[in-house]
């Protein structure tokens, strides 16, 4: 079993880390595409949606936290957040419980286009 991941925090300590630094988004970038350059625009919004994201998710995990009258910041209240917030499940991470892949479902719009896109596909 797993050893329980806790981070101690005092709750009301303003504390700023950049997790995500330009260097390791443009690791990132390489990653997906080594040819891929991004604007100094691109970059600079990235870096700002990923700090704000991980801002509101460590303040909604610690007012979760604080709920249960914690002294610490646990993976369950993390987890709760993105669970609830964003249908986000990070597996690995606290309870041994597998959850099941949840397709979207398949519109009548999408089942249309893609037949489309067959049709088209044949001709060639």
């Amino acid at each position: 079993m797993l050893a329980p991941h806790v981070i101690h925090l005092h709750f009301n300590s303003p504390v700023h880390l950049q997790v995500l630094t330009r260097g390791r988004l443009q690791d990132l970038v390489r990653e997906v595409d080594p040819n891929e350059q991004l604007d100094e625009e691109v970059e600079e919004l990235l870096l700002q949606i990923a700090d704000d994201f991980i801002e509101s998710t460590v303040n909604a995990s610690c007012q979760l936290a604080k709920h249960r009258k914690g002294t610490s910041l646990d993976v369950s209240d993390v987890q709760m957040h993105l669970e609830r917030q964003w249908n986000m499940w990070i597996p690995g991470f606290g309870t041994d419980e597998l959850r099941p892949y949840k397709r979207a479902p398949v519109t009548e719009a999408h089942k249309q286009r893609m037949a489309l896109i067959r049709k088209q596909m044949k001709k060639f």
